[in-house]
C-alpha cells in the first residue's frame, strides 16, 4: 500500500462528539471526510475506455475528475456508443470497434475495461502485454479458471492492475476496518450482508436502442468466445441476464460484498461455499436467478477468527432495504449501510445469571449471598461504561469510485502496488462465481483461499464457472 492510499483511508475528521446516557446507551456521532489530494497538472495520464456502456461511461467520467487525466480513445461494438463518446469527450477522440487498435496506440497509458464479463480477462491480459496499466471492472474474471492467467500476466508484465470494486477505497469501509482491528466488537463470529433491489433498472432491464442492427453492431466481436447465436440485441444490451456473457447476481453484486468484507477484516476467502435461490419474478428470458442466497465458512487466520458469512440478493424486494453489512461479535456489532458506519456495543453480562426458582427458599437465599459476593452489581457510570453507539457519516457528496481512481492513478505514478490487485480481485471473484456453480449444480464447493483453487478428488484444482 502506498502513502496516498493509506492517507485516503485514514481521512476521518471528528466533527462532533456528544455523550448522553439514556436507557443505558451512549450515542456519539462523527463525520467522515476524505483527505484532499493534489496532483501536478503536468504529465497527464492518458486513458482509453474499452466498453462504453452505462457503467463504463459513468466510471470514466468519474476517473476524468481526478487531476492530471485525459481520455484519448474508446472502443465498443455498438457504433452508437462510439458516436456518443465523441459527443461527450470531443470529436478528436479516437474510436473503434476493435479494442486491439486502442492497445496499439502509443498515447494510451491506462485502459479501463468495462465490457461484458466474458471479455474481462482477455482484454486485461492483452492490455498488460501491450504495456498498459489496467482498471478492470468487477468481477475480474467470468470463469474461475481464468484467474491464474490474469495474476500471472500482472506479475510478469509488472503493470498496475486494479479491480473496480470501489469499497476497498471507501473511507466508510476503512473506518469499519479500523473498528474491527481495534477489537470494537470483540470476537467476530458472523457476518450478514445483503444488496437488494426493487426496480427494472436494478434488475438489469436496460434500454435497447432503436437503431440496433447487424449494421450498427459488431455481433461476432461481442460474442467472442461465447456460443455463436443469431443476432439478438437484447443479449448485448442486457448481457448481465445471460450466463454466456455475464456472471449474474454472484459476479455483479456478491463480488462487491466479498471485496468489502475481505478488506475490512483482512480475509482471503471462504473454505466452503453453498448457495440457493431461484428465478422468482423477472421471467423475461434471462437464465440467471433474481434471488440468490449464499452461506460461507471462513477459517481462522492471523487476522480473524473462524466465522460464517450470509449473503442475500433479491431483485423484487418491496421492503425498502437496499444494501447493508453487519459484522457481529460477542461484544458489539458494526453496521455499514447508506453513507456511513455505526458501532453498537453490547458486551455480554459479566455475571452468568442464575435459575434458582425451583430451589427451596433457604437454598435460594444462600445461593444469592454467595453469588453477589462473587458478582457484585455494577453501579452508576460503571454500569454504562461499556455500552454505547457511535455513528460515522460520510459527506453527502462523497464518491468512493472517485477515491478508487485516485488510488489507481497514484499507483501508476508511484509504481507501488494497489490493494485490489489481481490476487485480491480473484479471491473476491472466486467465491462469487462458486456461488453460481453451487446454485446451478446443486452442490457444496470446497475452496482453498490460500492456493486459490477448488478442492476435490483428493487434490486442489481449478474449476470452470459455467457448468
Amino acid at each position: 500500500m502506498n502513502d496516498k492510499q493509506t492517507t485516503s483511508r485514514r481521512g476521518f475528521i471528528r466533527l462532533a462528539a456528544a455523550g448522553a446516557a439514556a436507557a443505558g446507551v451512549t450515542r456519539r456521532s462523527f463525520a467522515l471526510e476524505p483527505q484532499e489530494r493534489k496532483f501536478s497538472a503536468n504529465d497527464k495520464i492518458r486513458v482509453a475506455l474499452v466498453g462504453a456502456g452505462g457503467r463504463g461511461t459513468d466510471i470514466t467520467l468519474t476517473a476524468l475528475r481526478v487531476p492530471g487525466t485525459q481520455i484519448v480513445a474508446a472502443a465498443d461494438v455498438y457504433d452508437g456508443r462510439l458516436t456518443r463518446a465523441k459527443e461527450v469527450w470531443g470529436q478528436e477522440l479516437f474510436t473503434t470497434r476493435d479494442y486491439r487498435e486502442v492497445l496499439a496506440r502509443p498515447d494510451v497509458d491506462a485502459v479501463i475495461v468495462a465490457t461484458p464479463d466474458h471479455w474481462h480477462s482477455q482484454i486485461s491480459i492483452d492490455a498488460m502485454k501491450a504495456g498498459k496499466d489496467v482498471y478492470c471492472e468487477k468481477p475480474m474474471v467470468q470463469d474461475i479458471s481464468e484467474g491464474p492467467g490474469v495474476i500471472e500476466a500482472a506479475g510478469r508484465t509488472r503493470r498496475i492492475f486494479q479491480v473496480g470494486s470501489q469499497r476497498v477505497s471507501s473511507i466508510i469501509y476503512h473506518k469499519a476496518k479500523e473498528l474491527f482491528a481495534a477489537g470494537a466488537i470483540g470476537q467476530l463470529n458472523m457476518i450478514e450482508a445483503w444488496y437488494n433491489r426493487n426496480s427494472a433498472m436494478g434488475a438489469w432491464q436496460y434500454s435497447i436502442p432503436p437503431d440496433a442492427s447487424p449494421q450498427t453492431i459488431d455481433w461476432d466481436r461481442f460474442l467472442g468466445r461465447a456460443p455463436k447465436v443469431p443476432f439478438e440485441p437484447v443479449r448485448l444490451f442486457r448481457w448481465r441476464n445471460y450466463r454466456d456473457y455475464g456472471t449474474g447476481v454472484g459476479g455483479d453484486l456478491f463480488v462487491h460484498l466479498f471485496s468489502g468484507i475481505h478488506h475490512v477484516i483482512g480475509a482471503k476467502g471462504p473454505t466452503r461455499v453453498m448457495a440457493t435461490g431461484g428465478l422468482r419474478f423477472w421471467k423475461d428470458g434471462r437464465d440467471v436467478p433474481d434471488v440468490l442466497i449464499g452461506l460461507y465458512d471462513y477459517p481462522e487466520t492471523a487476522s480473524h477468527p473462524a466465522f460464517t458469512l450470509s449473503l442475500r440478493v433479491n431483485f423484487a424486494d418491496g421492503s425498502g432495504e437496499s444494501q447493508m453489512f453487519r459484522f457481529i461479535g460477542n461484544e458489539g456489532v458494526v453496521v455499514i449501510g447508506g453513507s456511513g458506519v455505526s458501532l453498537s456495543k453490547r458486551p455480554p453480562e459479566r455475571e452468568p445469571g442464575y435459575t434458582i426458582e425451583t430451589f427451596p427458599e433457604e437454598v435460594q437465599k444462600k445461593f444469592l449471598e454467595e453469588y453477589r459476593k462473587k458478582y457484585p452489581r455494577p453501579q452508576g457510570a460503571e454500569r454504562l461504561r461499556n455500552n454505547g453507539e457511535e455513528n460515522y457519516v460520510a459527506p453527502r457528496s462523497y464518491d468512493d469510485t472517485y477515491d478508487h481512481f485516485v488510488n489507481f492513478f497514484a499507483a501508476m505514478r508511484s509504481r507501488q502496488p494497489v490493494i485490489e490487485d489481481a490476487a485480491f480481485g480473484y479471491r473476491a471473484a472466486a467465491p462469487a462465481l462458486l456461488s453460481n456453480l453451487s446454485y446451478f449444480n446443486r452442490r457444496i464447493y470446497e475452496w482453498d483461499p490460500e492456493a486459490m483453487k477448488i478442492k476435490g478428488d483428493g487434490a486442489a484444482r481449478p474449476v470452470a464457472s459455467r457448468g
